[in-house]
């Protein structure tokens, strides 16, 4: 099996940026959605995206944007690839001349194969969960792993990205059960308020250490 690639996403800060990379992290999402706690403007995505090292792909995540919000974060921060989390068209994400990632919600019902369709040019597909109400993404959710079996995925233009409710305890199972290219996680990462509630947007440094040692710790016996 090939190494599981990770991002982090939902970086909000300069540290928490530094603290991904060197924890081995493949990518960081910075999101430009106003609809979420974890959203940041361009001149802390600018600063971030700066403090990143060579190698780390830095990613941008839009909610159903105006093409006009997207050039103008292009215009300012050096993003490698953008990530569409909303009901995009296929037009709107393939028009940036930047590979692009689509999100697939997890609905219950839903034919994933006739979601991913038109986006058959997409680099990958994050598949994440459907919670109604709340965010598109980093919900701290997971959904049935086994919806992704390798008879749909067999089928797919793009690998899978595996998403939604990720954390140090369960990623190593992901992994086995779905076998994905690359996992992608936010809230699993997150540092707790006094409660034990997730602070959105505030990444804990060991907490992400230890999720990127379970994935290659996973990825290890994977080969045995």
């Amino acid at each position: 099996m090939s190494r599981t690639r990770v991002k982090i996403c939902g970086i909000t800060r300069v540290a928490d940026g530094v603290a991904a990379a060197a924890a081995g992290a493949d990518a960081v999402g910075l999101v430009f959605w106003p609809g979420t706690p974890r959203v940041v403007d361009v001149a802390r995505a600018r600063a971030i995206v700066a403090a990143l090292p060579p190698f780390v792909t830095r990613v941008g995540l839009f909610v159903d944007p105006a093409p006009a919000d997207v050039r103008a974060v292009l215009a300012e921060v050096a993003l490698d690839t953008l990530q569409f989390h909303g009901h995009e068209p296929p037009a709107l994400c393939r028009a940036f001349a930047r590979p692009y990632l689509k999100a697939i919600a997890m609905k219950d019902g839903v034919d994933l194969l006739e979601c991913v369709s038109p986006y058959d040019d997409a680099a990958g597909y994050i598949f994440d969960t459907y919670a109604p109400g709340d965010l598109p993404g980093g919900t701290g959710r997971s959904f049935d792993w086994s919806r992704l079996s390798p008879a749909v995925q067999a089928r797919l233009s793009a690998p899978v990205i595996l998403s939604g409710g990720l954390d140090v305890d369960n990623v190593a199972a992901a992994i086995r059960t779905v076998r994905p290219w690359a996992v992608d996680v936010s809230s699993g990462v997150e540092e707790r308020d006094a409660s034990g509630a997730v602070r959105r947007g505030l990444k804990d440094a060991a907490r992400i250490t230890a999720f990127i040692a379970g994935v290659r710790n996973a990825d290890d016996r994977s080969t045995v």
